[in-house]
C-alpha cells in the first residue's frame, strides 16, 4: 500500500476492563496510565505520529467520558467517537470498520501497548502489503492467558489463525482493506478471533508483520510489563 492512499484510523476501547477492576483499579480501562500516560492517549499518539487522521473511536457507555477527555487533550486532531456498549469485540470491531471514511483502516485495540517507533514501523510495513490485503501485528512476546497464535508462510502471509501453538500471537493491530470494511461478518461468529481465522480459512489475503514487543495491558503485572518497557527503551 503507497502513503498516497488513505488510511483512517479506528480505536476499540469498549471492552469493560474486569480483570483491572478486580485487581483494584477504579479510573476506565482506556485511561490507565503506563509511565504517566493513559492508553487512550498513547494510541491516539501512536496514530497522530503516524499521519493517520481522523481517528473513530468507540467506548462503552459506562466510559462515556473519555471521549471529552481525548478531546481535551487532542483538541486540534479529528477524533469521532461512538459510544455503545457492545456485546463483543468483534461487534466492537465492526462498528469501527463501518465508520464513514474512504479506504483502508488501520483499527487498534486500546490495550495493545507498544512503543510509537514500532507501532510506526508496522504502518509502514503494512502499507507495503498488497492493496486489498488484511494486515496483523504479530508478535513474539506471548504474556497472555488465551494467546491467539498465528502461522506464517512464505512472503509473509498468514497460513493459520488459532491453535495450540504457533511461531507468533496477533497483536491487537489491523490494517483492513476498504474492501472488508464493508462486509459484514458473518452472524455465527462471536469473536473478533473466530472472525481473523474464519478470513484466513475463506483464502483471503492476509498478513502478517511483526512488532517485537506488544502488551495486551489486561491486569496489573501488564502494567508493569509495559513500563518495564519503557524504561529499557530510556535506556538503550
Amino acid at each position: 500500500m503507497t502513503r498516497e492512499r488513505p488510511v483512517a484510523g479506528g480505536i476499540i476501547a469498549a471492552g469493560d476492563g474486569r480483570r483491572l477492576r478486580e485487581a483494584g483499579w477504579t479510573i476506565p480501562k482506556p485511561l490507565v496510565p503506563i509511565d504517566g500516560v493513559p492508553l487512550l492517549e498513547g494510541a491516539i499518539g501512536n496514530f497522530l505520529g503516524a499521519g493517520i487522521t481522523p481517528v473513530t473511536v468507540i467506548v462503552n457507555e459506562r466510559d462515556a467520558g473519555c471521549a471529552a477527555w481525548a478531546r481535551s487533550r487532542f483538541p486540534a486532531a479529528d477524533l469521532r467517537f461512538i459510544v455503545r456498549t457492545t456485546a463483543s469485540s468483534l461487534e466492537s470491531f465492526a462498528r469501527v470498520a463501518a465508520a464513514d471514511h474512504p479506504g483502508a483502516m488501520l483499527i487498534s485495540t486500546v490495550d495493545a501497548w507498544c512503543r510509537p517507533a514500532d507501532f510506526a514501523g508496522f504502518v509502514a510495513a503494512a502499507r507495503r502489503r498488497p492493496p486489498g490485503a488484511m494486515v496483523l501485528a504479530v508478535t513474539p512476546l506471548v504474556d497472555d492467558e488465551a494467546p491467539l497464535w498465528v502461522t506464517v508462510g512464505a512472503g509473509g502471509r498468514v497460513e493459520r489463525v488459532g491453535g495450540s501453538a504457533g511461531q507468533m500471537v496477533t497483536a491487537g493491530l489491523y490494517l483492513v482493506p476498504e474492501p472488508l470494511r464493508r462486509r459484514r461478518p458473518p452472524a455465527r461468529l462471536g469473536r473478533l478471533r473466530e472472525y481473523l481465522a474464519w478470513l484466513v480459512e475463506q483464502g483471503e489475503p492476509v498478513y502478517a508483520d511483526m512488532i517485537e514487543a506488544v502488551v495486551d495491558v489486561d491486569r496489573s503485572s501488564d502494567v508493569a510489563l509495559a513500563e518495564s518497557l519503557v524504561r529499557t527503551g530510556r535506556n538503550a
